[in-house]
Parts: C-alpha cells; sequence; structure tokens
C-alpha cells in the first residue's frame, strides 16, 4: 500500500492507493500517529484503496476516537462500493463520515 500525506494548517488527508490490511495496517497507524498531535482534522481518500481487512478498519476506528476525544473531525472521501459494503455490513456507515 503506498500512502500519501498532505498536511497542512492543521488538516491531514492521507490518500491511500492498494490494499489496507494486516501488512499494510501498521503504517498507516504510525503515519497517523505521528501527525495527529496537530491536526483538527483527518481526511483519508479512498479513491484508490482497493481491499479493506479487520486491521484496516481498527486503525479507522482508533483513529475515529482519537478525533473525537480531542473534539476533532475524521472524514472518508471516495469509497468504493466494495468498501462501502464492508462498512455497511460491520457497522461503520453510523459512526463515520463518509462524503463523495
Amino acid at each position: 500500500m503506498e500512502i500519501i500525506k498532505n498536511i497542512n494548517n492543521g488538516e491531514g488527508i492521507f490518500s491511500l492507493k492498494g490494499r489496507l490490511d494486516t501488512t499494510t495496517a501498521p503504517s498507516l497507524d504510525a503515519a497517523v500517529n505521528e501527525a495527529i498531535g496537530s491536526l483538527d482534522k483527518i481526511v483519508f481518500d479512498f479513491a484508490e484503496l482497493e481491499y479493506l481487512s479487520s486491521a484496516g478498519l481498527r486503525v479507522i476506528l482508533c483513529t475515529q476516537k482519537a478525533m473525537a476525544a480531542k473534539n476533532g473531525s475524521l472524514i472518508i472521501k471516495h469509497v468504493n462500493d466494495t468498501i462501502m459494503d464492508v462498512f455497511d455490513m460491520t457497522g461503520f456507515t453510523s459512526i463515520l463520515t463518509i462524503e463523495d
């Protein structure tokens, strides 16, 4: 998986390409944890994300909780149908902000 990180004025955009799974989730977790202290808003751009496993869901959930604890926000953009199905089946659609 490739992570392209763009931090600007308290907003961090993490564009993901490939598979967010057991092997790659620690990389995203580390990238988010490195930057989260200075961020008010995190955007995960899933335009080029092909696959999402339970390990990836854990990183998303932990990021959501961390941002909520500091009154920040997490937004997930450009979710394909396959990943949206995973969010629907796991109930994540009710706790995440998902935009086109």
